[in-house]
């Protein structure tokens, strides 16, 4: 993998494999120049910048859907092979993890709204196997990719902010969606306009701060995740870069820690995603 300077090989792991649209006379990396406005993979991190807005970054798109394909099958093979006589380790295991998710919803939400419980099994789940990547070795995965040919390859969707706040926004128009749903346009817009202060002459004031307050949510939702997660992730490749005898004895420690908070996060991004709904099912 293309890496000559520790700079060059950790700008080399934090890179996606960008997929977008080059506009036409573009000059690449390689001298070569686009005669006309062409859709392809992007060469360099500069490449993947120029892409702009409408670029896929195919690697997080890829690894996500994999991961929530894998949570499917998994549940669904469980689901089908389960038996109350000698529950195997995997049904044990989402057992407790249903059970667990379970007792956040019944602690937390307050509604009722059949969609919760299963939307937050899903996102704890879903986070949980995307986090959970960040286990693998940095350069094993990427190092099979540059075989095939692609010049980057990140495999853990959370590191990516484009992966969280795609979830955070679904999170976010849930938010909206049940804010009507259940208060009405006008109760909603009372609730923003009379809290915290519950005065006429403070309504512009309260309209401020409800709607930050609202627009920061999803924002922090992803913030939060990506940030632990890109932090972790940095970490790892500056384990990766020293002598071999120094890896194992920094990255098994390492490893075992962030275990802990591969979990935490998935937790508490489910936890505030089912308080924030339970606020959005207050009828005041």
């Amino acid at each position: 993998m293309a890496a000559d300077t520790p700079v060059e090989y950790i700008k080399h792991h934090l890179t996606n494999l960008t997929y977008g649209k080059l506009p036409g006379g573009y000059e690449r990396a390689d001298g070569s120049v686009v005669e006309e406005a062409t859709w392809t993979f992007a060469r360099t991190g500069q490449e993947a910048a120029d892409m702009g807005f409408m670029a896929f970054h195919v690697d997080t798109l890829g690894w996500s859907i994999a991961m929530g394909v894998l949570f499917l099958g998994l549940f669904r093979f469980v689901a089908n092979k389960a038996t109350t006589d000698t529950p195997g380790g995997l049904q044990n295991a989402v057992e407790m993890t249903f059970e667990f998710v379970q007792g956040i919803v019944r602690d937390v939400f307050h509604g009722k709204n059949p969609l919760v419980a299963p939307l937050a099994l899903t996102i704890f789940v879903w986070i949980l196997l995307m986090n959970t990547l960040k286990l693998i070795p940095v350069d094993y995965i990427p190092s099979v990719a540059h075989a095939l040919g692609l010049e980057y390859f990140k495999i853990v969707p959370t590191t990516d902010p484009n992966g969280t706040f795609g979830i955070s926004i679904g999170v976010f128009l849930l938010i909206l969606f049940y804010s009507f749903k259940i208060k009405g346009v006008g109760g909603f817009a009372k609730e923003l306009s009379f809290n915290p202060f519950n005065h006429w002459s403070l309504v512009p004031f309260n309209l401020v701060l409800e709607i930050l307050a609202l627009i920061i949510k999803p924002i922090s939702l992803a913030l939060r995740l990506f940030g632990n997660m890109y932090a972790g992730e940095v970490v790892f490749i500056l384990i990766a870069l020293l002598p071999l005898w120094i890896q194992w004895t920094l990255n098994v420690p390492w490893a075992i820690f962030h275990i802990l908070v591969v979990t935490l996060q998935a937790f508490i991004f489910t936890t505030l995603t089912v308080v924030y709904l339970s606020a959005a099912h207050e009828d005041h």
